[in-house]
């Protein structure tokens, strides 16, 4: 069985900072793609930003410039560094992996940014 587990989430004034850390677990040989997505109260689940297996990645239009995503494919981890946050940023962000040809999700993280 397959887990995903995130950290990191919280509570964050608007401009600051947070990493947010999702390790996956289990029978794993090979991960394609690990990925961040958010759902605000409200709103739909989006793609925040993904990381291929040979290092590439794509981001939304709304965090280009501001968050980071990176991988280390021996923790079989993936990491999302976010930088001036914005309230608009709040929301509750899922780890996703595509591993051995399935999807598998984490259990959600709280971001909120709030004075």
């Amino acid at each position: 069985q397959v887990q995903l587990v995130e950290s990191g989430g919280g509570l964050v004034q608007p401009g600051g900072s947070l990493t947010l850390s999702c390790v996956a677990s289990g029978r794993i040989f090979s991960i394609y793609v690990m990925a961040w997505y958010r759902q605000a109260p409200g709103k739909e689940l989006e793609l925040v930003a993904r990381v291929i297996n040979g290092g590439g990645t794509n981001y939304a239009d709304t965090v280009k410039g501001r968050f980071t995503i990176s991988r280390d494919n021996y923790k079989n981890a993936v990491y999302l560094q976010m930088n001036s946050l914005k309230p608009e940023d709040t929301a509750v962000y899922y780890c996703n992996g595509n591993i051995q040809g399935r999807r598998y999700w984490g259990q959600g993280t709280q971001v909120t940014v709030s004075s």
